[in-house]
């Protein structure tokens, strides 16, 4: 049996999520069994820079940046499914990656 492996990555969570949400009512009219969405870890990057460009080392401002992700596993999918997919707009800002796997 195949199962599609749809991996979604985001800088907004609240895109993620409504993203992950429109994937799974397509797959589920189209009769797909869905597993998830799964979240996986948010990877958090901090960034410290000086707040003047000269000196007082002691006045520095901090940023945060997330990385949101989460997985959605397909199967027993049909080919109109997967034309379905072909022709599904995401929002910009969501990175989508697809994996076919044999189980």
């Amino acid at each position: 049996m195949k199962k599609i492996r749809i991996k979604l990555r985001s800088f907004d969570s609240g895109i993620l999520h409504r993203s992950a949400k429109e994937i799974v009512m397509a797959a589920k009219r189209n009769g797909a069994l869905v597993s998830g969405p799964i979240p996986l870890p948010t990877r958090m990057s901090r960034y410290t820079v000086n707040r003047s460009p000269h000196v007082d080392k002691k006045s520095r401002e901090q940023f945060q940046l997330g990385v949101y992700k989460c997985l959605l596993e397909l199967s027993s999918f049909n080919a109109h499914l997967l034309s379905t997919f072909t022709n599904f707009q995401l929002p910009a800002g969501v990175d989508v990656s697809v994996e076919v796997r044999d189980e």
